[in-house]
């Protein structure tokens, strides 16, 4: 009886066979990634770029409903001539040009006064301003709304109460802007001063050492030292905030619905009126875009401005 032992019966297996398994393993192990990664990128294609593509064709057309043709840059040119959309874009941009700076404003000294040695209980004051960023949109809207009624809000019973005189909250077109400015200010300060103060923990206590020794006081510190080590924060802030402001929605639809006389109308108002009430899908589309283009816009100039100079 004759036994092979493992090394003759190797050496005996054809010299060919072993070389196509071995490439068909590193095959194996070149495509794992991709099959690991092929249901996030089906994902992302069906939910995210196929719309995408879809409604920069669909700006293109022209028509309601599913009766829609080719119309070229017959949107866009229609966007240009459009008195109401003009008008959400300067509703929008007084709100943003008001908001974004008194929001980060508060939020920066709500960060430094928690940030300070004369709190006790950060996480307590943490938690207290943060948590109206968790409360619902719609349900922040609904809150304000009776808060903010002329005759019997509980606002202008207290403004009443100090011997001022009640302002038509939701009636008055400035009043009305001024609204929907009070409540992105109530909803996105805490939040804001939540990263300012990530930001203000990271500061090295040295430069403000440094800063003393050399004469400066709480105003010069502030400036000279905390402004510029919260740099890439405000950076980050400042930018996500105008973002979040152009896309403005919630807030005005549930406030005021957009009045009076379209007073508090938002570009993101105006896209769902034409796409969702009167069903012209391509102007909406187009409407989109334009949006799209004016965030890129801000946002690159925003970058070049508070970003950090080359040197």
């Amino acid at each position: 009886m004759t036994t092979t032992t493992p090394a003759v019966a190797l050496a005996e297996e054809p010299a060919g066979r072993a070389v196509p398994s071995r490439r068909a393993a590193r095959r194996r192990r070149a495509a794992l990634p991709y099959l690991l990664l092929a249901p996030a990128l089906v994902t992302f294609g069906v939910f995210k770029a196929y719309p995408i593509v879809d409604s920069l064709l669909l700006s293109f057309t022209t028509g309601a409903g599913n009766t829609t043709r080719a119309a070229g840059l017959a949107n866009y040119r229609r966007l240009l001539d459009d008195p109401l959309f003009w008008t959400a874009l300067r509703n929008t941009a007084e709100i943003l040009v008001v908001q974004v700076p008194l929001m980060l404003a508060l939020a920066l000294l709500t960060a430094v006064g928690i940030n300070s040695g004369l709190v006790r209980w950060r996480a307590v004051w943490r938690l207290g301003v943060f948590m109206p960023a968790v409360t619902g949109l719609v349900a922040t809207g609904v809150i304000f709304a009776f808060l903010l009624r002329t005759d019997d809000g509980a606002v202008n019973r207290l403004l009443e109460a100090v011997g001022l005189p009640a302002v038509d909250w939701l009636g008055q077109p400035f009043w009305a802007r001024m609204a929907v400015v009070l409540v992105l200010t109530w909803h996105y300060t805490g939040y804001n001063a939540v990263i300012y103060l990530a930001g203000l923990q990271g500061i090295p206590k040295e430069l403000y050492e440094a800063a003393m020794v050399d004469g400066a006081g709480p105003v010069r510190r502030f400036t000279a030292v905390t402004v510029p080590a919260l740099r890439p924060v405000l950076l980050f802030t400042v930018v996500l905030s105008t973002i979040g402001t152009l896309q403005l929605f919630d807030e005005p639809y549930v406030l005021t619905g957009g009045g009076p006389d379209n007073a508090s109308l938002t570009v993101s108002m105006y896209l769902y009126q034409n796409g969702f009430r009167y069903f012209d899908f391509g102007y909406a589309s187009a409407i989109a875009y334009a949006l799209t283009l004016l965030v890129s816009v801000l946002g690159a100039v925003q970058m070049r401005l508070m970003g950090e100079k080359d040197r």
